[in-house]
């Protein structure tokens, strides 16, 4: 009877102290972002929101957030159709060398950031050679580059979708004489809802918060978010980038939470 306390008593605390390993970096990001010295110390002085202020006065973060939320939503609405149509190929059709193909459309999630941005970069610039137009620092590059991105998680949780999903109302409904464009509208696409929100939702934030690969493809007058805060640490170091990275964490939070509210997520990730 101790024996199994001690184990619950256990896992329990391993529990709480991983969640403490976890959660200790965004609580401290948030916490130094209410202190009012510059340089961080601990315990602080006071408490202020001057460096919410001054986040708010800074114009290179807003117009770094307005480019972030435009091309994360277009390589969003590109990256997830695109993906999902490549999952649907993968676990439904008889192709050969589906393991390959899975391996590329993944791949760009075990290539670290400042390769592929290195990568894309020199590509950009010998097609620019070759079409005698301007791709690099182009809101049209960059959102390609980070369409590299959404694909993957698209591919992956559609396909973690399709594999836990019955397929007997598909059957059902092809059996009463459904079409099976009529069929993947009605039936397949309804039930692959969880999954396209997801991805959309991972896709979106990982596209809105990338550094590495964006760093090389931005180009003056289109700075993205985390760009922007990049260039500030630069020049200053106050709590003013612990103010705009609270505001994220938050605005990630909120979409996370309100995501879950209509489509569970803890059924797909």
């Amino acid at each position: 009877m101790e024996s199994g306390l001690f184990r619950r008593a256990l896992y329990r605390g391993s529990v709480a102290f991983a969640f403490l390993l976890m959660l200790a970096p965004v609580v401290t990001v948030v916490a130094i972002s209410f202190f009012r010295q510059e340089i961080v110390t601990f315990p602080p002085e006071a408490l202020t929101l001057r460096w919410y202020v001054n986040a708010w006065d800074q114009q290179e973060f807003a117009r770094g957030f307005i480019t972030s939320l435009e091309v994360a939503a277009l390589a969003t609405l590109i990256g997830v159709p695109l993906g999902t149509a490549a999952a649907l190929a993968l676990q439904r059709s008889s192709i050969r060398g589906k393991g390959a193909l899975n391996a590329l459309l993944l791949g760009p999630l075990a290539v670290p950031g400042v390769v592929a941005g290195t990568a894309l970069y020199m590509f950009y610039l010998r097609a620019e050679f070759w079409l005698d137009r301007d791709i690099t620092a182009t809101l049209e590059g960059l959102v390609a580059a980070h369409v590299l991105l959404t694909i993957p998680w698209s591919v992956r949780l559609v396909s973690a979708s399709l594999v836990g999903m019955d397929r007997s109302a598909e059957e059902a409904a092809a059996n009463l004489g459904a079409r099976p464009l009529t069929v993947f509208w009605r039936v397949t696409l309804p039930m692959l809802r969880p999954g396209i929100v997801a991805a959309a939702l991972f896709s979106f934030i990982q596209s809105f918060e990338n550094l590495e690969l964006t760093l090389l493809l931005v180009g003056p007058g289109r700075t993205t978010l985390p760009v922007a805060m990049l260039s500030y640490l630069e020049f200053r170091m106050d709590p003013t980038l612990s103010a705009v990275a609270t505001v994220q964490i938050v605005l990630v939070a909120a979409l996370m939470l309100l995501t879950d509210r209509f489509v569970k997520l803890s059924r797909v990730v």
